[in-house]
């Protein structure tokens, strides 16, 4: 049996506004006055624990849709920021070795990136961060949160789970109903009334709980909660 670990990629792996910003000023010019003002005053109202929005791709979409804009300008506009994604105009971070992160819990878990968006820019900045040969799968475009089911009973069949997103509705729930393990981080991780096995602000902030998770599952013990 094998324990694996999905990981979210935006908001998860993938830290920082730089391809949301990238995304609303490709729409800017067809919402209303002050849309960028707008997007940026409710963005850090975000980061400061506002759970109205899931994240700030649900911003930005709301705020243009509000303004008039079409479903199909908003996909154009989409499809454009991810071309921009981990460039000077959509730049992301990560935790601090995520590297060494990644060696340490893969050496016991199958290791499974699974994102809503499509692989457009997201190789690059895993080969800039040197972990795309980390992750034994890559799934894009997934359609969470209906899409995840199948592949965590997949895995499921294989040992534990652990899902780990910010966004408990797409990256939590589905795993959680399969019986999986959770984990939601990010700006809403204090505030989601979600029931999870650990919550942080980050990453970072979870991964010595992450790494006794993956020690527990290998050995076969129940998971610390």
């Amino acid at each position: 049996m094998t324990p694996s670990i999905v990981f979210d990629f935006d908001g998860t792996l993938a830290l920082g506004h730089g391809p949301v910003i990238a995304f609303a000023r490709a729409i800017a010019d067809q919402a209303g006055p002050d849309y960028l003002a707008r997007v940026d005053e409710s963005l850090a109202a975000y980061d400061a624990g506002s759970t109205e929005y899931r994240d700030g791709y649900d911003i930005v979409t709301q705020f243009a849709k509000a303004d008039g804009v079409s479903a199909e300008a908003l996909q154009v506009a989409y499809n454009v920021s991810r071309e921009s994604l981990g460039t000077d105009a959509g730049s992301v971070g990560t935790m601090d070795d995520l590297a060494g992160f990644l060696k340490t819990v893969g050496t016991s878990a199958r290791l499974v990136l699974a994102t809503n968006a499509p692989e457009t820019g997201v190789d690059r900045v895993l080969d800039a961060w040197g972990v795309t040969d980390l992750f034994d799968e890559k799934h894009f475009t997934v359609g969470k949160p209906a899409g995840l089911g199948g592949l965590v009973s997949r895995l499921l069949a294989d040992g534990p789970v652990l899902s780990i997103g910010d966004i408990a509705i797409n990256d939590l729930l589905p795993a959680q109903e399969l019986g999986a393990d959770t984990a939601l981080v990010g700006a809403t991780a204090q505030t989601s009334p979600i029931n999870t096995t650990m919550r942080g602000a980050s990453l970072a902030a979870l991964r010595s709980d992450i790494e006794a998770w993956v020690a527990s599952a290998a050995a076969g013990t129940t998971p610390a909660a």
